[in-house]
C-alpha cells in the first residue's frame, strides 16, 4: 500500500515557520515528508532539514520524498521524545525551527494491517506507531484490569461510557481473547445504550482514540518533549504543533503560556522574585484553524489546530 497523506495545515505551517535559507529545522513527525518538503525546497546551501518518525513505512516514504533534497536532509527513525538529543548527538546546538503534526496518517488509518480504525472488521489490534515496541492495543484489551481500561477510555477517550465499556470488554474476553477490529466493535457498541449510538457518532471512535493514545504514550511522550524543543531553539526559532483532540491542545496551550510567563510569584508581590525567566512569547493567541477551503478537500483535517511559540 502507497504512503498516501495530505498535510494539514501546510501554508499555515510554512509561514509560521518563518523559513530562513541557511537555517537548521527539526520535523519531529515526519511522516510522508508532505511538510518536510516544503520546508526543504525553500533551503539554500547551508541550509539543513532533520526529520525523525517511529514508523518504518513513513521513514521509507519521507526518504523517497525528500530524495531531491538529499545533500540537505537527514533522516531518523525515532520517537520524537528523543530527537532533541539526537540534534545535539549531530553537534548542532540549536535550530531556527520545529514542527510536530501529531494526528495519525491517513496511510496508518487506511492500512488494514495496522489495526488503528474502527471503520474496518476482523483487521487484527495494533495501533503501534513504531512496530520495534512489544505493547500492542491487542495486548491492552486483553491484559489490562477493568479499573485499568476505564482510566485510559475515561482520561484519554473522555468517553462518558468508559466503564461500562470497560466492564463489557473484561467479561468479553473471559470467552476468549479479543483478536480483531470487529470484535471490539462489538463490544463497544453492546455498552453503549442504542439512543446515544443513534446520535452519538461511531460508538468505537473514543475508545480506540483512548486505546491509541495509551499503546504509544502519546500524552506522555508529549508532555515530555515540549520543553526539550523550546531549549533547542535558537533565538527567533519559531516551535510550531498541530493537534488533533483536546487533550494535546490544552497541553500545548499551557506548555506554551507557562514558558511564556513562568513566574510563580504571589500575584500580590510587587516584583518577582522566583527567578523564572520567560523563554518567549506565544504568537497564536488563539489557534489556527484549517480554512473552508481546505475541509472541503481534506475532512480529515476538521479536528486541527496549529499553536505556535517563539523564542527569544
Amino acid at each position: 500500500m502507497e504512503f498516501k497523506h495530505t498535510s494539514v495545515l501546510l501554508e499555515e505551517v510554512i509561514d509560521n515557520l518563518n523559513i530562513k535559507p541557511n537555517g537548521i529545522y527539526l520535523d519531529g513527525t515526519l511522516g510522508g515528508g508532505g511538510h518536510s518538503f516544503h520546508i526543504a525546497e525553500k533551503l539554500t546551501e547551508g541550509g539543513r532539514l532533520i526529520g525523525t518518525d517511529q514508523d518504518a513505512d513513513a521513514i521509507a516514504a519521507a526518504t523517497k520524498r525528500l530524495e531531491p533534497f538529499a545533500d540537505r536532509v537527514t533522516i531518523i527513525r525515532d520517537n520524537y521524545e528523543n530527537a532533541a538529543r539526537r540534534v545535539r548527538e549531530m553537534g548542532i546546538t540549536g535550530v531556527d525551527g520545529i514542527l510536530l503534526d501529531l494526528g495519525v496518517s491517513s496511510y496508518q488509518l487506511d492500512n488494514v494491517e495496522r489495526g488503528f480504525s474502527y471503520k474496518y472488521d476482523d483487521t487484527p489490534l495494533d495501533m503501534r506507531m513504531d512496530d520495534r515496541q512489544p505493547l500492542s492495543a491487542r495486548d491492552i484489551v486483553n491484559d489490562y484490569s477493568e479499573m485499568e481500561l476505564f482510566h485510559i477510555i475515561r482520561d484519554y477517550g473522555e468517553d462518558k461510557f468508559a466503564k461500562n465499556i470497560a466492564k463489557h470488554i473484561v467479561a468479553a474476553r473471559a470467552n476468549g481473547p479479543i483478536e480483531t477490529t470487529g470484535q471490539l466493535n462489538e463490544i463497544i457498541k453492546a455498552a453503549i445504550p442504542a439512543k446515544m449510538r443513534e446520535k452519538g457518532g461511531h460508538p468505537s471512535k473514543r475508545t480506540y482514540q483512548a486505546i491509541r493514545i495509551a499503546c504509544n504514550r502519546e500524552l506522555d511522550v508529549l508532555q515530555n518533549s515540549l520543553d526539550g524543543f523550546i531549549d533547542l531553539l535558537n533565538p527567533g526559532g519559531r516551535f510550531c504543533v498541530i493537534t488533533f483532540h483536546s487533550l494535546e491542545d490544552r497541553m500545548v496551550k499551557n506548555n506554551f503560556r507557562t514558558n511564556e510567563n513562568p513566574c510563580t510569584c504571589p500575584p500580590e508581590f510587587p516584583v518577582c522574585v522566583c527567578g523564572k525567566k520567560s523563554k518567549g512569547k506565544v504568537i497564536t493567541r488563539k489557534p489556527i484553524l484549517p480554512s473552508e477551503e481546505e475541509l472541503e478537500v481534506n475532512s480529515r483535517s476538521k479536528s486541527a489546530k496549529l499553536r505556535v511559540f517563539e523564542k527569544i
